[in-house]
């Protein structure tokens, strides 16, 4: 399974982001979420929850703990 960085790059870039775009929608400095996709730093849960709401993806599948992107409502 693919870690929380390489998930979130991955995303990202599916999305057609930059880095700086998505530090600047989510209200963290470029660096720390440069540190997030480098697996060097981990977001708050706040941060958490709302890269998976962006992304539409289940916390599971964005922190690497499963392969199913889908939201088990």
């Amino acid at each position: 399974m693919a870690t929380f960085g390489e998930r979130l790059q991955e995303l990202r870039n599916n999305m057609g982001n930059t880095q700086k775009q998505m530090a600047t929608r989510f209200s963290v400095a470029e660096r720390s979420y440069a540190r997030y996709e480098q697996n060097a730093s981990t977001p708050h849960y706040e941060i958490l929850i709302a890269l998976a709401d962006y992304f539409d993806v289940s916390l599971d599948y964005l922190v690497g703990r499963s392969d199913n992107p889908e939201i088990n409502k």
